[in-house]
């Protein structure tokens, strides 16, 4: 019975290995010349100005969580239309009350103001 868990304990030992060759090794064979300039950051071949510990609006990560809402909206629609014909009207019907809750969310984050940028 044990025999079964070979291939995964083979699999796990495979990548414990990795990860410590990929942690390990770089450090030793690596050159390592660090210089203030080279610790600087890198702001496309500009110069950098001021901080780069900057503050960001809210509004970024919010916009980036309404993409990922309505980006995961857009994955269902292909599984559920390459099924359409066998879900029959239980399919449909799931698949506008899915619809509707992210509209009703969507107008929501629209009235807030949440797609408007200053």
């Amino acid at each position: 019975m044990l025999e079964a868990y070979l291939p995964i304990a083979v699999l796990a030992a495979l990548a414990v290995g990795m990860a410590a060759i990929l942690l390990l090794v770089p450090p030793l064979v690596a050159p390592s010349d660090p210089s203030e300039r080279k610790l600087a950051p890198y702001e496309c071949g500009v110069e950098p100005v001021g901080s780069a510990r900057i503050r960001f609006p809210a509004k970024f990560a919010l916009i980036a969580m309404l993409f990922i809402v309505f980006d995961v909206e857009a994955a269902f629609f292909y599984p559920w239309a390459v099924a359409y014909r066998d879900l029959g009207l239980t399919g449909l019907v799931a698949m506008f009350t899915f619809i509707l809750v992210l509209l009703v969310g969507y107008v929501y984050a629209w009235k807030k103001g949440a797609l408007q940028w200053e």
